[in-house]
């Protein structure tokens, strides 16, 4: 009877585990698509800036392809951030 509740257990443990990990790959998925999505209607300027948000989204497409989720939710926030700070400013 142990064996049967301790399986149970694990198993249970295991079937929770599971969306955990498919919700990171799903957030780094809608991050990148956002951003390339800002990236392309960003203003034409040859700043640091622009330079720095395409580093980190490359980046992060790398991440995501070695399956580290969390650098890619990570390095795409930052991405966007930047983005957001770049779009409101006022083009000289």
């Amino acid at each position: 009877m142990k064996r049967t509740t301790l399986a149970g257990l694990f198993i249970s443990a295991a079937m929770l585990a599971s969306p955990v990990f498919a919700a990171d790959n799903n957030l780094c998925t809608s991050k990148l698509q956002e951003l390339k999505g800002k990236v392309s209607a960003l203003p034409a300027t040859s700043t640091n800036t622009s330079m720095e948000i395409k580093r980190l989204m490359s980046s992060a497409e790398a991440s995501q392809a070695s399956g580290d989720d969390k650098k890619c939710v990570t390095e795409a926030t930052q991405a966007l951030a930047l983005a957001d700070r770049q779009s409101t400013q006022p083009t000289p």
